[in-house]
């Protein structure tokens, strides 16, 4: 059984989550410098069966882009020359960051955890794939 993977892109840290096997469940997986996140996802699809990637795509409320929407499209052409057979799909990123926030001071993190940013990106991430599996359901 394989898994889907998604990534909350950044410019300098990328957050990443992924399913269990049987698509079920979103779990925050790690947090990569994104110059970092080819070579750990070449060794990552070594070690685990991924069928899909997802990656969140940045926008406005008015849907236009936003400053980071460039670097994530310039990241998802990398993406499909590095993994073709790979298929990957953009999800709506919006909110998710203070979503994180607020859903790591209600799960009661210290205050010092929470200002570790790799957290917020791990716990976006999260967010976005976790939603994206109860759109299928």
């Amino acid at each position: 059984m394989s898994r889907i993977i998604c990534i909350d892109y950044g410019g300098k840290r990328t957050g990443l989550a992924v399913t269990d096997p049987l698509k079920i469940i979103a779990t925050a997986l790690t947090t990569v410098e994104t110059k970092e996140l080819i070579p750990f996802l070449k060794k990552y699809f070594l070690q685990e069966q991924v069928e899909l990637i997802l990656i969140g795509e940045p926008l406005n409320l008015d849907d236009s882009a936003t400053h980071a929407t460039p670097l994530v499209k310039q990241a998802i052409i990398r993406l499909k020359k590095e993994f073709p057979t790979i298929p990957i799909q953009t999800v709506d990123e919006r909110y998710t960051s203070k979503m994180a926030s607020r859903a790591m001071v209600e799960m009661g993190m210290k205050k010092k955890d929470r200002q570790v940013k790799g957290n917020i990106d791990q716990i976006a991430a999260t967010i976005m794939l976790q939603e994206y599996l109860q759109s299928l359901a």
